[in-house]
């Protein structure tokens, strides 16, 4: 396995499916609970034209509540049952981004597919974390697939899939916040950020990495970079911005223009950047949540972006369909989803065609 070389296909590479866990931790959603398995249900029915979607359930009886928004959003089950394939797998959250089966390729862009069983230790903040710790390596057992655990100087890696962004040609974004900085949510503070980036060559592909100082205010998971900065191309970063004084996000968004300006990619070129704006700020008992429309998800046919009720959601939906112009950008209304500190891209989770 020391000797091995895996890689982390892009989003936009062909998917043979969407991972997405049925929402059942109500108090991700405090009084938003209701409203957010028919957010699922759009995110499906947006999806299956073009992939097929698989959803973790816990059991058969959260399966057949699955079941009974999708008929109501999508029709009789007759229509939909073949893009739908449900695992029950117990989870304790559902973030799939970040607990679920990352999908690789060993040996390069056109190996053989295998599940990455990186550790995950509840974004060193939540303690119930145990079950979703379990979800890669049983998702790979039911697809009969190889799970792998990757390592750095003996130890099992933390990772989460949304504190990484890939372009596919040997590049990986992340946030010195959420990877170097062990001070609040360390994930592994035994390792140094030469080992780190040894493990990202070794599993991911990526050979070069760029860190941006730090993530979006709001952000619990302590900087991720899918609420910051995003590839939409080999060569194209699609950046959040916020031009307001008084906003929180401002100077350190500021700062990570200033940075991006500096961003060389693996071959040393310097990449396209597509600055998106930010919505209004927007709070749930006096937090601030994040909300930005860098959470997007590029599925086969269609990339979905949250949407927050804001003029900026126009603007927004018009950058990245320019970027996107292969696929149908379509907005999924994010006000209620936010208040689970996440949005879109954090639920997805992306399983490479064979």
């Amino acid at each position: 396995m020391a000797d091995e070389k895996f890689y982390l296909p892009p989003e936009w590479a062909p998917h043979e499916a969407t991972w997405l866990a049925w929402p059942h931790q109500r108090a991700d959603w405090p009084g938003k609970f209701a409203a957010i398995a028919w957010v699922f249900a759009e995110m499906v029915r947006r999806l299956i034209p073009g992939e097929i979607v698989r959803l973790i359930v816990l059991d058969a009886k959260h399966e057949a509540s699955a079941r009974r928004v999708l008929e109501y959003v999508l029709g009789p089950a007759r229509r939909w049952e073949a893009r739908v394939q449900f695992f029950r797998i117990p989870t304790d959250r559902g973030w799939t981004r970040d607990m679920g089966p990352i999908f690789l390729r060993r040996g390069g862009p056109h190996g053989p597919r295998v599940v990455a069983d990186f550790r995950f230790n509840g974004w060193a903040k939540y303690d119930n974390h145990r079950l979703d710790d379990r979800v890669a390596r049983t998702a790979a057992r039911k697809l009969g697939f190889e799970a792998i655990r990757p390592m750095a100087a003996g130890r099992p890696v933390v990772l989460e899939g949304g504190a990484i962004d890939v372009n596919g040609a040997g590049t990986l974004m992340t946030t010195r916040q959420c990877m170097l900085d062990h001070s609040q949510q360390p994930r592994n503070p035994q390792l140094s950020r030469r080992q780190l980036e040894e493990a990202f060559a070794t599993y991911l592909g990526a050979s070069h990495v760029f860190y941006f100082d730090e993530g979006i205010a709001g952000d619990d998971t302590g900087g991720h970079i899918d609420d910051l900065c995003r590839f939409v191309a080999p060569n194209t970063i699609a950046l959040a911005t916020c031009n307001d004084p008084n906003d929180e996000n401002y100077r350190p968004l500021q700062r990570c223009r200033e940075q991006a300006a500096d961003f060389r990619l693996a071959d040393g070129s310097r990449p396209e950047v597509i600055h998106l704006p930010s919505p209004e700020p927007l709070y749930f008992r006096g937090q601030r949540l994040p909300a930005s429309y860098a959470n997007f998800y590029i599925g086969n046919q269609v990339v979905l972006v949250p949407t927050f009720n804001d003029p900026a959601d126009r603007a927004a939906l018009g950058l990245l369909a320019e970027a996107f112009a292969d696929r149908q950008v379509v907005g999924i209304h994010a006000v209620d989803l936010v208040w689970g500190l996440g949005t879109i891209h954090c639920l997805t989770q992306q399983q490479p065609a064979e």
